[in-house]
């Protein structure tokens, strides 16, 4: 019990952090929890996915560092960020509820969420240090896939209501999420020291870029009145 509260834990806290940074017209909780449900179902498509490309290209037969960089890149970020952005277009591109840009971000992070849920229950459960992984990944990989969600939401909203950019933004939805999550696993994976004393301040530099790209969004929000007095 005390295992599954530490896996739930953490995505709780931040969902409902991120609930609450969504200050000027909140969200439905059903379509909330369909993004949430959808986080979920991805799970398989991504398990197999990943699954056939480690055995059809065998990463494993290069060196490690070239082995981790292709694996982190290449099958982990590839395919998680990419079924990620389906599910997230497919839920809210064209809902009527999707009316302002830091809409994107909300609903990014419960789909990046959802699959983190169950990303965490797979590795808390099965690992006999439970308790030790289960507390690191509140810290690092749960937090993770969130700052991967607002990356990808913040160009989702973008697009949204940016004509001009759109094609820009809607492809940056998904190159940035994948970079940083490609980058993210390959510094964990390279097992190299050099590469492991980087991953503190990469972590905070994704804290910092993602609380900023929040932030600019909020600002922006078509109902905040602060914001209109200004226009």
């Amino acid at each position: 019990m005390n295992l599954l509260i530490l896996a739930f834990a953490p995505v709780l806290i931040i969902l409902l952090y991120v609930y609450y940074r969504d200050k000027y017209d909140k969200e439905p909780l059903s379509l909330l929890l369909k993004g949430l449900f959808a986080g979920v179902l991805i799970v398989l498509p991504i398990s197999t996915t990943e699954e056939v490309a480690t055995m059809v290209i065998n990463p494993a037969g290069l060196n490690q560092i070239p082995s981790a960089f292709f694996t982190a890149f290449f099958i982990a970020a590839l395919f998680e960020e990419g079924f990620k952005y389906i599910a997230v277009y497919l839920l809210i591109w064209k809902n009527k509820e999707f009316n302002e840009r830091f809409d994107g971000i909300v609903y990014a992070v419960f789909v990046s969420l959802g699959f983190a849920l169950i990303e965490n229950l797979m590795y808390v459960l099965s690992n006999e240090n439970g308790l030790t992984v289960g507390l690191t990944r509140a810290l690092t990989a749960v937090p993770a896939h969130t700052i991967f969600g607002i990356l990808m939401g913040y160009h989702l909203g973008l697009a949204r209501f940016d004509i001009k950019g759109r094609t820009k933004h809607i492809i940056n939805a998904f190159f940035y999420p994948f970079l940083y999550h490609g980058l993210y696993d390959f510094i964990l994976m390279s097992g190299h020291q050099l590469l492991l004393l980087l991953f503190l301040p990469f972590l905070g530099y994704m804290y910092y870029r993602a609380n900023k790209r929040m932030n600019t969004l909020s600002d922006m929000s078509v109902f905040n009145t602060d914001n209109q007095s200004n226009v």
